[in-house]
């Protein structure tokens, strides 16, 4: 085992963490001030159920022993035959525990993405229900399939660098699924739903490009030229896709916004995760600046067209983002750059990647549909998915957790 790389994977292990903290001021500042605690507790809340979840069965279902290529084994429950000091299957340079420790932030961050499409209606006791049924159908079965040993996806020869299948597409689908099935917010086509704090916006953006770096370059797992190589392509492709916002934004409205630079650069990370480990520096320019205009028309599509009350965009951005990137890592993956690629992209003149790549976008997209449906199915049994409707008019915060965000000063401090 290596030291350096060790406390390398630890300290990519404390960014990712911090990402769910980001992705929660993100989706708060987003939402109307009467639901930003709900918005903000609903992550709060993933962070602690998912970690005793992995510990429990999470990694071992997810990285345990393979059962049909779909899932794993209950050989690590609560990480029983895991030692500190030596190697695990999937590393040899990083003690057991350290891997597991950064895979779990994936599995806490992945279902706090759903919740974004979800604001200002889903009930609290349904929601966390839900995500910790999902986790066990959808998560863990799709971590398992793209990068545990034996996993089906990962024997086809699909690759995913750091989590285009696993965190963005299973999140985005999901997202959407559930959003369709709770329906729209009271008033939806008729309310303008302003962004309440612009400042929250940004500060979690830029947390969760912060965190992105631990995110991608943390999965080459070691301190080394590929890590390097992860980190120069997200910083490129977020930056591009954050410039293509703004261009967007000052072609429809005349003037560039915060809240677009801030979506931009968002889904330039999400574009770039699947790839950044495979494919050249120069492609993730083209990523990057392809994937705003991409996600901001199905943003426009969903809303405009279908009418669909996506309320923070977590498919816009998250599904189709991860589609895109996938299909980019088709596109442009080098096997020269990281061997886990089996054949170079379509436009190197080969095939075989961009159409595994392909399946694996189908498969991921039917395990997200199909989980999302049994798992609402079975919370649906013994709570109802969506508070009343004078519950929502008051406000989540008020009537799931009787607290509020910006409470009048009177008798504050009695």
């Amino acid at each position: 085992m290596n030291t350096g790389d060790t406390g390398f994977i630890m300290i990519c292990a404390a960014l990712v963490f911090f990402m769910t903290p980001g992705l929660a001021f993100f989706y708060g500042g987003l939402v109307r001030r009467k639901n930003v605690v709900n918005t903000i507790m609903a992550c709060t809340a993933i962070m602690g159920l998912s970690v005793v979840m992995w510990v429990l069965f999470g990694y071992s279902l997810s990285f345990g022993t393979n059962h049909g290529g779909v899932i794993g084994d209950l050989k690590w429950f609560a990480l029983n035959g895991i030692k500190m000091d030596e190697a695990g299957p999937y590393a040899d340079n990083i003690p057991h525990l350290v891997y597991v420790a950064f895979q779990m932030m994936f599995a806490m961050i992945t279902p706090a993405l759903i919740t974004g499409s979800l604001v200002g209606r889903v009930k609290f006791k349904a929601l966390f229900f839900f995500i910790m049924l999902w986790s066990i159908i959808v998560y863990y079965p799709m971590a398992h399939m793209v990068w545990g040993q034996g996993g089906f996806l990962g024997e086809i020869g699909s690759v995913d660098f750091a989590g285009g299948n696993v965190v963005h597409i299973s999140s985005g689908v999901s997202a959407l699924v559930f959003s369709i099935i709770l329906g729209r917010r009271k008033g939806y086509e008729n309310t303008a739903y302003r962004v309440h704090n612009i400042p929250f916006v940004a500060l979690g953006a830029f947390i969760l490009w912060f965190g992105w770096f631990g995110f991608n370059a943390g999965s080459a797992l070691g301190a080394n030229g590929l890590a390097a190589h992860a980190f120069m392509t997200t910083a490129i492709a977020s930056a591009s896709a954050m410039l293509s916002w703004m261009i967007i934004d000052v072609i429809k409205d005349g003037k560039p916004t915060l809240v677009g630079a801030s979506t931009g650069l968002v889904v330039g990370l999400v574009a770039i995760t699947p790839g950044a480990g495979f494919v050249p520096i120069w492609s993730s320019f083209i990523i990057g600046a392809l994937v705003s205009p991409i996600c901001c028309f199905t943003i426009s599509f969903l809303k405009g067209k279908l009418k669909i009350d996506d309320a923070l965009d977590a498919f816009g951005c998250h599904g189709i983002g991860g589609v895109w990137g996938g299909i980019a890592t088709g596109l442009f993956a080098k096997s020269s750059i990281n061997s886990v690629a089996r054949w170079d992209g379509l436009v190197f003149g080969d095939a075989h990647l961009f159409l595994m790549q392909l399946v694996g976008i189908v498969v991921t997209i039917a395990v997200a549909v199909v989980g999302t449906l049994i798992c609402l199915g079975i919370v649906r049994l013994f709570t109802p998915l969506r508070v009343t409707d004078r519950e929502e008019k008051v406000g989540l915060d008020i009537s799931e957790h009787g607290e509020s965000a910006y409470p009048t000063f009177n008798g504050l401090d009695s």
